[in-house]
């Protein structure tokens, strides 16, 4: 590297450099700028990429109180809608849910995760925060002394370093802070065995409520996102393309495994995006490495049966942000020292209720010959049937299915 290479390689330093920009990049960043904590974004993808990439929908109570209290839930209030219903259909017939009626505050916001992401930065960016897209952050080093810095790769394709007193991973689980973790950090891993075919359809929704079909082809989901535009998931064979079978093929598929014959048509629609999802989870222990800190997606991840991974991030963020003010305006550590450990609670119990949702949703796949099968959709019809008539059961669903 020549002379004048090195010199534009190097960046002044920061207080805290936050990798990737998310909704807890994005959520950590604004909290910072507005307590005058200097910060910057690296974010490897493009600005239009990070305000179009389209992921969760659900934002759960304490979400919302979370944007709220910080003056970011303008746009939720104003195209959010209040959700607090969801709807079972099985062999047996369908039920509803009403959740939201079963607690002081039990109820979903809808709200696409790009609209929330697109209202995060233009927060950030409105208030002269700064952020780096088409920035690839490939390493973190010496975080486990007072100046960690990270080595980065340009838009131009030229390298860069900066430095800071605190790294924020924010970056997902194939991003630079995971893969700068040191040796013996422990990495919880499962594979529930199921792939979903995620859809993304320009049609209305077709019913009021969250759909969740168990049929014996394989479950089937229908979640609303906007009035024109509706998300649906469809079990699929792993290793199988996602462009293997025809629109028409998959609204077929949809239409037999919703029992569209029996409670009414879908609305169909072109499909704007298809992608694969296979349903594992990982928990990183510990969250922290010295200077390095460990939230959203890089954290853990969840399969996405419980719509658990936004809310987890916006959490984290908060956590993350209030340490970080005290060790920096106060010379007081301990919410740094106390931070893993209390994000990984919610983590264990949010990926409990993960675990559960899946096996209520789909068959057991490592259980072998019809006598498995027999027995595990046994086990389904047993635990729907206990939601649908417990009261207890229910409100044990409404807590979990909106908490964080």
């Amino acid at each position: 590297m020549t002379e004048s290479q090195t010199s534009r390689a190097l960046r002044a330093p920061v207080d805290v450099l936050v990798l990737g920009a998310g909704p807890a990049g994005l959520v950590l960043g604004n909290l910072l700028l507005t307590a005058g904590i200097d910060c910057v974004i690296l974010e490897r993808a493009s600005r239009t990429h990070v305000r179009d990439r389209a992921r969760a929908g659900f934002l759960a109570p304490n979400t919302a109180r979370i944007l709220e209290r910080h003056g970011l839930a303008d746009g939720l209030h104003r195209y959010g809608r209040r959700h607090g219903t969801c709807e079972f259909r099985t062999r047996d017939g369908r039920f509803r849910l009403d959740y939201g009626a079963l607690g002081e505050d039990t109820r979903h916001h809808v709200y696409p995760q790009q609209d929330l992401v697109t209202d995060l930065l233009e927060h950030y960016l409105g208030r002269g925060g700064r952020v780096h897209f088409d920035t690839e952050a490939l390493a973190v080093h010496d975080a486990d002394g007072p100046r960690p810095s990270v080595t980065a790769r340009d838009p131009d394709g030229r390298p860069a370093r900066w430095t800071a007193r605190y790294v924020a991973g924010c970056d997902g689980r194939h991003g630079a802070a995971r893969r700068s973790l040191p040796p013996g950090t422990v990495r919880h891993q499962h594979d529930h065995g199921v792939t979903w075919l995620g859809l993304l359809a320009e049609a209305p929704p077709s019913l009021d409520a969250v759909g969740y079909a168990l049929h014996d082809r394989g479950f089937a989901g229908h979640m609303a996102r906007t009035p024109q535009v509706t998300r649906y998931y469809l079990q699929w064979q792993r290793g199988t393309a996602a462009d293997a079978w025809s629109e028409q093929r998959i609204w077929d598929e949809l239409d037999i495994r919703m029992g569209a014959a029996d409670h009414g048509p879908l609305h169909r629609g072109p499909f704007r995006e298809r992608g694969l999802f296979d349903l594992t989870c990982d928990v990183i222990e510990p969250l922290r490495h010295g200077s390095l800190f460990l939230a959203g997606d890089a954290a853990s991840l969840l399969a996405p049966a419980a719509a658990k991974g936004a809310n987890l991030a916006v959490l984290e963020a908060e956590i993350l942000a209030t340490a970080l003010l005290g060790a920096l305006t106060r010379g007081d550590a301990t919410g740094l020292d106390g931070y893993s450990d209390r994000c990984l609670e919610h983590i264990w119990k949010a990926q409990e209720f993960t675990g559960w949702m899946t096996r209520l949703l789909h068959s057991a796949p490592e259980t072998g010959g019809d006598a498995g099968s027999f027995f595990q959709a046994g086990l389904r019809r047993s635990r729907i049937a206990s939601l649908r008539t417990s009261r207890i059961h229910q409100d044990w669903f409404a807590a979990n299915y909106v908490g964080v």
